[in-house]
């Protein structure tokens, strides 16, 4: 393929992809259409039909990327499938970039895949001391985290991360998520 076109077809891209996310800041997902997108980015109707099939594969391609970006602030975890239970790393990116982090909420991320992927039933089971009803607990964990990260993103991220991270820890009662 051509070098310049490459080049031309990134830059499409980049800025569908940023009108994408100023639009998605105000409106459902269901309500920006693709009018909207070529209007704000100045681009043909065809040029956005070239890099996607609609709004919704636009959206599930910016949300994988945005999945990708997410896993790069746990490279070791990510690559070994085990978590490590330090959330600050996560707290100090959200407090970053809250733009990135209500966006994917608004995508209906919710932290549940990591976990999914990378929450162990014997690490799980140190912590509690059980298996009885660990579906429930870890379920119970991931809602509580995605609340806690959702509240204080409402509340402009006025709290330090670190005291975000002890929020956490207390409601945990002295059991530590920290290996």
């Amino acid at each position: 393929m051509n070098i310049p076109e490459n080049k031309k077809k990134r830059q499409s891209q980049e800025k569908i992809t940023k009108v994408f996310l100023q639009l998605i800041q105000d409106k459902e997902l269901e309500k920006i259409n693709v009018t909207d997108i070529v209007k704000l980015a100045k681009i043909n109707r065809s040029t956005f039909y070239a890099n996607y099939i609609d709004i919704y594969d636009l959206a599930d391609k910016i949300k994988e990327k945005m999945w990708n970006d997410y896993l790069s602030l746990y490279p070791t975890e990510r690559d070994e499938h085990k978590h490590s239970y330090n959330f600050l790393p996560l707290l100090k990116n959200v407090k970053e970039n809250p733009i990135f982090y209500k966006t994917l909420f608004k995508l209906n991320f919710d932290f549940s895949d990591y976990y999914n992927l990378n929450l162990e039933t014997e690490e799980m089971i140190k912590f509690y001391g059980t298996t009885k009803n660990m579906d429930y607990h870890i379920e119970f964990f991931k809602a509580g985290l995605t609340a806690v990260i959702k509240k204080w993103l409402n509340n402009n991220c006025k709290e330090a991360p670190e005291e975000i991270l002890e929020i956490i820890n207390t409601e945990y009662k002295e059991k530590s998520l920290e290996n």
